[in-house]
């Protein structure tokens, strides 16, 4: 927990133990915290203060009739300070006068008589070595906090030694997850933590985008009461930017115990630390380590020729020169990135020189064919072993940055289907518009503004209506094939059609609403491509 001075700690001090301390007013407010100690003797002392001192006077600026009094407390309630203390020894008061008791009763401004003059500057001193010596321990504590990020970052830490980081350091569950609300990391799990994450998309989607409002911006503080943030949103969460584009968040979960300051910080911290580890990610190929797969990145950056490339290559001990090229980006068929060198395996027993290398998602290769004749057989070979990939058209040497391009895509429109499949550049269509699109934050723009009041209703339900909308969207629109495909009465598919119409606020009978959805519902299913993991 974040250490703070309240008013009821800063009166236990040693120096307020010299006379007698009573709290005249204010007692359900004694636990606000003291920022700063202030003294002054004149009529306008608020005008100084700038909210949480601890105001020590004689009370000779507090003027001698009731209506005076009441003004003087109301302007430092409207202040913000934190507590008056009065010394009541006689040089002004030698009783608290009762028109201020009543205004800071009334104005929750703890008020505080002391029965004998104390030293001011030795109050002030106590109170000072004490909120000196906790600002002290606190950087210190937010120094090591960003050491220990800065070490993970130093030691090569994917998002996932991040996540871990945060839940251990706040002894809270995180949850990672991109801008299209799938999860992505989940750390310090709880049996509590676990029932939300079971429901994310319920929890994300219809908590937190209903009540934006509520989100902690900055290093978390809400823009509404704190009461309705705790009543509403049973998280914290942050913003992983990208170059100026929001990536995804970062969500603290706390089930109502709101988090301290310093957890907020450091949850900001590690909101920067991803930041960083995931732009390392998508620009030098994931930790790298071969010289095959740094050769491959520098390609995919753009940092050498296609020419300059297979000279490279060569050295490495493949040779690609005078060969038909092609590009093949390839998964497991779960979806899932190899656990070793399946790729590379498969080609190297084909026969076919290649650079392979692991560029995060997928593995990649640049493949030398004998002949064009040879390029089925790639598919072929991919297929007998239930991978998921795309491959590129054949391409010469100077094509090769383009030529990567296109495997990737296809490779994505593969991963995305219900089956291990493998794709072809040339076979995807429309589909190449959409992967293009899902490499910035336009494609899920897009899915949400055409279904996300769907989306939503389905993260809520238990029959969601998104596979009946598929499904008659395949069909081309004809209601008697799409109910045949889900084994549904037509009556049945007629109900559905009509709720989705609600839902979606579009006629489903006219075709350009069946165009538009098709291409939602075809770049929804890009953006959900499997990549969870769990810490």
């Amino acid at each position: 927990m974040a250490e703070i001075l309240t008013v009821r700690a800063a009166l236990e001090l040693e120096v307020f133990s010299r006379t007698e301390v009573r709290v005249y007013a204010g007692e359900r407010n004694m636990d606000r915290p003291v920022r700063w100690v202030h003294t002054g003797e004149i009529p306008d002392i608020h005008r100084f203060l700038t909210g949480q001192e601890m105001l020590l006077t004689a009370g000779l600026g507090m003027g001698e009739t009731a209506l005076q009094q009441r003004a003087f407390i109301r302007r430092l309630a409207d202040a913000r300070a934190a507590v008056l203390v009065v010394e009541l020894a006689g040089r002004m008061f030698d009783a608290m006068p009762e028109a201020a008791v009543e205004e800071a009763e009334a104005a929750g401004l703890p008020l505080v008589g002391l029965a004998e003059e104390i030293p001011f500057v030795e109050t002030s001193a106590q109170v000072h070595e004490v909120l000196v010596g906790m600002r002290v321990r606190q950087l210190i504590a937010e120094e090591a906090t960003s050491q220990a990020f800065m070490d993970l970052l130093l030691a090569d830490e994917d998002y996932l030694g991040v996540v871990r980081e945060l839940a251990r350091r706040t002894g809270r569950p995180v949850v990672l997850e991109d801008v299209a609300h799938q999860m992505l990391a989940y750390g310090g799990a709880t049996p509590e933590a676990d029932e939300v994450v079971d429901k994310w998309s319920a929890h994300s989607r219809a908590i937190h985008e209903r009540h934006h409002s509520l989100v902690a911006h900055g290093p978390g503080v809400p823009t509404a009461p704190a009461a309705s943030f705790r009543e509403v949103v049973p998280c914290a969460r942050q913003p992983v930017v990208l170059r100026g584009e929001s990536w995804g968040w970062l969500h603290l979960l706390h089930g109502g115990v709101q988090p301290t300051p310093a957890e907020l910080r450091t949850l900001e911290r590690a909101a920067a630390a991803l930041a960083i580890t995931l732009l390392s990610e998508r620009e030098s190929g994931a930790r790298a380590s071969q010289r095959q797969t740094a050769l491959l990145n520098r390609l995919l950056l753009g940092d050498i020729t296609g020419d300059r490339f297979l000279s490279l290559a060569l050295a490495l001990g493949q040779d690609l020169r005078g060969r038909d090229l092609i590009v093949v980006t390839a998964c497991a068929g779960d979806g899932e990135p190899f656990k070793d060198s399946t790729l590379a395996r498969l080609l190297h027993k084909a026969g076919w020189p290649a650079v392979v290398g692991d560029t995060g998602d997928f593995d990649m290769a640049v493949v030398g064919l004998p002949t064009r004749g040879a390029a089925p057989d790639v598919h072929t070979v991919l297929s007998e072993h239930g991978l998921r990939g795309g491959i590129s058209r054949l391409v010469e040497p100077a094509a090769l940055p383009l030529a990567l391009r296109q495997s990737r895509s296809a490779a994505s429109v593969a991963v995305a289907a219900a089956t291990a499949e493998v794709r072809h550049f040339d076979d995807l269509g429309a589909l190449r518009l959409l992967v293009a699109l899902s490499e910035g934050p336009e494609l899920r723009r897009y899915v949400e503004d055409e279904l996300g009041p769907l989306l939503e209703h389905d993260a809520l339900v238990k029959n969601p209506l998104l596979p009946t909308l598929r499904t008659f969207l395949d069909c081309g629109g004809n209601k008697a094939r799409a109910a045949d495909e889900l084994f549904i009465q037509r009556r049945t598919l007629y109900h559905r059609l009509d709720r989705l119409s609600e839902i979606l606020g579009l006629d489903l009978t006219r075709v350009d609403n069946q165009q538009r959805l098709q291409l939602a519902v075809h770049g929804h299913d890009l953006l959900r491509r499997p990549t969870l993991r769990r810490t």
